[in-house]
């Protein structure tokens, strides 16, 4: 991807969770940020869900869920029976954010280190062996990295 060891691209979107607030670009500062992208309509995206809520509590990192094209409704009882690992979520309804992240499908994954850069995309459902050959020592010289 063009944005690898660039900034990541502005957002501003609603929170699924509670859509009066907003989430945006903030978010990314001084914090090591995986942002998955995943909607309620990916089949790809359940077992990809469930290896993220077994790794997300101890990755120290803050996980960003992006929800793409998807109905808020379905999203949230996609949530509800697949579980939430995510310290956030903003809702890309119209998918209006993904294509300035370059996202054409689901799941798509990318890590950002504390200044706010892209350093990692991942396209697929993120396996045992993407995470431990790929993500962990990215994830282990960027969250030791000063801002």
């Amino acid at each position: 991807t063009p944005l690898i060891d660039h900034p990541a691209p502005c957002f501003q979107l609603p929170n699924l969770l509670n859509p009066t607030l907003t989430l945006d670009n903030r978010l990314l500062k001084n914090k090591v940020t995986i942002v998955n992208v995943w909607a309620s309509w990916c089949a790809a995206c359940v077992e990809e869900q469930q290896f993220i809520r077994t790794v997300a509590p101890s990755s120290q990192v803050q996980w960003l869920g992006f929800n793409y094209k998807a109905d808020r409704q379905e999203a949230l009882a996609w949530l509800q029976q697949y579980g939430n690992p995510y310290h956030y979520i903003a809702a890309d309804a119209q998918g209006t954010a993904a294509l300035d992240w370059g996202i054409y499908g689901t799941p798509e994954t990318f890590v950002v280190d504390k200044k706010g850069f892209i350093r990692y995309k991942h396209i697929g459902p993120i396996s045992l062996e993407d995470w431990q050959k790929d993500f962990v020592p990215l994830l282990t010289r960027l969250y030791q990295e000063t801002v």
